[in-house]
């Protein structure tokens, strides 16, 4: 759990600021579980240049209530949580400070977005909130407010958990919170599961991740595991701590998350997973009479596939739909072995390409459309696909044939702005299993959009 806050203060010598307004919101790493805001009266002057600034003034703070009467509320709503602020060590503070001169001894862990966002988003221009939630496309109000900016914060940490492949802020979170945590009860884990589309984490009693997940519904992919009787079942349940999770709404999201993650991490109930998710790979060469000949091979050949398939089963299947759709035949698609004529040919629906009777160059041309529609070599895309809300998108970027990584977004200029863009996608490596995890999601979801980045 974490607590999500900005401050403003007097301004002032160090360690003699007071505050003026303060904001948090609680979070548990999906959405605001509670909040607290408040003008503070700091008993002392407020400094010419942060009236300017924040557009507080002490008329506004007369009748607000003096630190010691919200002191309470500020302990409860952060009690066993992280404290989360952009430049986090100048509100812990500021905090610790004001609780000092109560006598109380006031301890929280800390996390800085500032120095999150250097980490998971490196090369901005800047990291101050105002220009980074800017660059990211993030909409802010009440700029140099305890609430505008405390919101935007919750925003940016939302994304940065998204682009933290390696999960250290969820391993860390769960450190914190096992120490005021007694030892776990199986119903009660799956009371907090969602039942939506995302990927799951299942930690030990150390926070260490020891199986990563993906399911469209976690609640019911969970209950599986912990009443599973199998041998790796058994060992989970004994040693499992806790299990977090992340919502993606695209199942493409989960999917690509979840084989990045397992290579980032190498959770022990994980590594008994074949190398490969996919066998077989469609495959083109011309034969000697000029036509372009397709067939499903083992995908250990050396050539790049146009598309590959868990099983030569699935493969054959896909290939026998092409050949309807596409009117191409069965003897040059190697799902007809003959040295004449196919099948389809004998009953009037072949062209005859398998005896050199339908013009090489318009049978040609049907295959390389498909051939161009199955895969993305070469292609500047956009694949947009469902979000984690309504209101939200996920977004899949393809430059020149090469996967670069995938992020959310809830407005249309943020993927329409080149800068925001690459500031929104968090960076994933383009190897066989991604390519396969695409390719294979697109021909199941005819409906996805997609955008030619060629065409803007």
């Amino acid at each position: 759990m974490y607590a999500i806050l900005d401050i403003e203060t007097t301004g002032g010598k160090y360690n003699e600021e007071g505050i003026t307004e303060i904001a948090i919101y609680q979070f548990d790493g999906h959405k605001v579980t509670d909040q607290f805001i408040s003008l503070v009266n700091p008993e002392r002057d407020i400094q010419p240049f942060v009236v300017n600034l924040t557009g507080i003034n002490s008329n506004m703070l007369k009748n607000a209530p003096k630190f010691y009467e919200v002191a309470k509320r500020i302990v409860e709503i952060t009690e066993d949580c992280i404290i989360v602020a952009h430049n986090s060590s100048f509100d812990y503070r500021i905090l610790k400070t004001e609780f000092k001169r109560l006598g109380f001894p006031f301890k929280r862990k800390t996390l800085c977005t500032v120095e999150l966002s250097k980490q998971l988003i490196p090369d901005m221009a800047s990291y101050s909130l105002g220009k980074l939630t800017r660059a990211l496309g993030i909409p802010m109000s009440d700029r140099h407010r305890a609430n505008g900016d405390a919101m935007a914060t919750v925003k940016l940490f939302k994304m940065l958990l998204s682009k933290d492949l390696d999960k250290v802020i969820v391993k860390d979170a769960i450190k914190v919170e096992q120490k005021s945590k007694m030892a776990p009860n199986l119903n009660s884990i799956i009371e907090e599961m969602p039942s939506d589309t995302g990927v799951y984490y299942i930690h030990n009693s150390e926070g260490d991740i020891i199986y990563i997940g993906k399911s469209n519904n976690i609640r019911k992919r969970i209950i599986q595991h912990f009443t599973g009787t199998n041998s790796k079942s058994k060992k989970i349940q004994r040693l499992v701590n806790t299990v977090t999770y992340e919502k993606t709404g695209s199942e493409l999201a989960a999917l690509l998350k979840e084989s990045a993650e397992i290579k980032k991490n190498k959770p022990i109930f994980n590594r008994a997973l074949r190398r490969t998710i996919f066998t077989h790979a469609l495959y083109s060469s011309i034969d000697d009479n000029g036509y372009i000949n397709l067939s499903i091979d083992k995908s250990n050949r050396e050539e790049t596939p146009i598309t590959t398939f868990s099983t030569r089963a699935s493969g054959k299947h896909f290939l026998f739909k092409a050949v309807e759709e596409y009117n191409l035949c069965q003897k040059l698609t190697g799902l007809y072995q003959t040295k004449t004529s196919c099948f389809k040919f004998d009953v009037k629906e072949c062209q005859g390409a398998c005896i050199n009777e339908e013009p090489i160059d318009l049978y040609n041309k049907k295959v390389t459309s498909l051939i161009e529609k199955y895969t993305y070599n070469s292609k500047n895309i956009l694949i947009i696909d469902k979000g984690r809300a309504i209101e939200e998108k996920s977004v899949f970027l393809i430059e020149n044939g090469i996967f670069k990584g995938m992020g959310f977004f809830d407005l249309n200029h943020q993927i329409n702005n080149k800068k925001i863009l690459s500031s929104l996608i968090t960076p994933m490596d383009n190897d066989r299993d991604t390519q396969h995890i695409i390719q294979s999601y697109m021909r199941r979801n005819k409906r996805l959009k997609i955008i030619d980045l060629n065409n803007n």
